[in-house]
């Protein structure tokens, strides 16, 4: 073999050494990013949770308002059960009425409730029945009390806890119904129950519902599933009650702008015309 022959035989091998040295370079980074970004989401998964499905709410299509008869059930499902814990701060028993109730039926139900007022004449506070303007009555005198009634954990305001929760109502539908055991290897602190939809999994909230819990008046069936489901509307519905309103209004204007395309469209070409069909012309003044 010559000089030349063997030079161009071990330039092909060192080639070839480095190729394979390269290749197995870029499928060890390749295999540490994979790793990396298998990790991030597991720690993802971790930090958020088990992500929601996407349920067919009626509510949230454009020309959809919210189902008013689900709400009253809703209402009933939160007052029963949720209301123990969970405070309502922004809804007054005013907003209820012509969505769900009759102004009656309102203030029958907030008559029952007693609320602290005053002072009276005689400057000492006094209860009295509510009224329409009250607004819901709170479980829980302070978050201190809260707190020790629930272990340390604060249950939280309701009012607008769907728009504070990604994926909003699918979120909270999947929380109510998704309590589970535990797997294998999953090892929960005293006083938590498994939930793979709550951040972490470990949840100090108890199943909240359970079938037949809740009677409805219009003979619905009460499962845990519709429970859910009509609390979840419910809890929609009180995270922006001008809903229904709101979308009134929108369509109302969407037809109304629709319809004042012609005429104004008439209205610029009729004063537009004099103007573009113009002719101008310059005249020498001078003598």
């Amino acid at each position: 073999m010559s000089l030349h022959q063997r030079l161009t035989s071990n330039i092909k091998i060192r080639i070839t050494q480095n190729a394979n040295k390269l290749k197995f370079g870029i499928t060890g980074v390749s295999l540490l990013i994979g790793g990396g970004v298998l990790a991030s989401n597991k720690k993802v998964h971790a930090d958020s949770g088990l992500e929601a499905a996407s349920y067919p709410w009626n509510h949230t299509k454009p020309w959809q308002s919210f189902d008013h008869a689900s709400i009253r059930r809703g209402f009933l499902v939160y007052r029963q059960v949720c209301a123990t814990c969970h405070s309502l701060d922004r809804i007054a028993w005013r907003n209820l009425v012509d969505v769900a109730f009759t102004e009656e039926e309102i203030k029958a139900m907030a008559a029952e409730v007693e609320y602290k007022d005053g002072p009276d004449q005689e400057g000492e506070m006094f209860d009295r029945p509510g009224k329409l303007s009250d607004y819901m009555p709170r479980p829980y005198p302070n978050e201190n009390a809260a707190r020790f009634a629930n272990n340390g954990a604060y249950p939280p305001d309701l009012s607008l806890v769907v728009k504070a929760r990604e994926k909003h109502e699918d979120y909270l539908f999947a929380l109510l119904t998704g309590y589970r055991e535990p797997p294998a290897g999953v090892n929960l602190r005293e006083g938590l129950h498994y939930n793979p939809y709550f951040p972490g999994g470990a949840i100090a909230m108890a199943q909240p519902l359970s079938n037949g819990q809740v009677e409805y008046d219009d003979g619905t069936g009460n499962s845990i599933s519709q429970m859910a489901k009509d609390v979840s509307i419910f809890l929609s519905w009180a995270s922006e009650p001008e809903h229904d309103q709101r979308k009134k209004t929108g369509i109302k204007t969407v037809i109304l702008l629709t319809l004042m395309i012609i005429p104004t469209f008439y209205y610029k070409r009729l004063k537009w015309a004099a103007v573009k069909s113009r002719i101008i012309q310059f005249q020498n003044l001078k003598h």
